[in-house]
């Protein structure tokens, strides 16, 4: 997506993306257990470094694919991309992940619904590298944010909110 930005190819990897992730959910996972709600981190970790595993099949879609191939078919293509990844895998695994990604597609868990949180919290921190940078264009990865539903309340909703406000607090001091 960010070539459609005018951004140099390969701006930025899946690997790089999936390590900014992991790194994120392990923070917010950390607030919201000094909050005091239970997160299964082990779990949080292993949806987070898996959570984009199609993408290495196919590629980073952006949002733009899902207007023309619909998000059903978005969704289907990935979901192949994925079982083709751990179709070779053992039993054992491939039953593991598979339920792990299932309980991402779904948000089926805080888990889940957080590392979803620092999916978005990972594409801020970038598209704010690259308007440091003097990249322009990039404002509706910032609207965008409003439009999603992530289904955190309470603590965790709290500290996903005060780190999206951190980020739209640091991009106002570059503008």
């Amino acid at each position: 997506g960010w070539t459609l930005r005018g951004l140099a190819p390969g701006a930025e990897s899946v690997a790089a993306h999936s390590y900014g992730v992991a790194v994120a959910a392990m923070m917010l996972a950390d607030e919201v257990q000094a909050r005091g709600v239970s997160v299964d981190v082990e779990r949080l970790l292993r949806v987070a470094l898996m959570h984009d595993w199609a993408e290495a099949r196919l590629g980073d879609m952006p949002r733009t694919g899902s207007a023309y191939f619909g998000a059903d078919d978005r969704r289907l293509a990935e979901r192949s991309a994925f079982d083709d990844i751990v179709r070779e895998l053992g039993a054992s695994l491939k039953t593991k992940y598979s339920e792990l990604h299932e309980d991402y597609e779904q948000r089926g868990s805080l888990e889940a619904r957080l590392v979803k949180a620092a999916d978005i919290i990972d594409l801020l921190v970038q598209v704010l590298a690259f308007e440091r940078a003097g990249a322009r264009g990039l404002d509706e990865f910032w609207e965008g944010v409003a439009e999603r539903e992530f289904n955190l309340d309470g603590v965790a909703g709290e500290v996903f909110g005060e780190a999206l406000q951190s980020l739209r607090n640091a991009r106002r001091e570059i503008k």
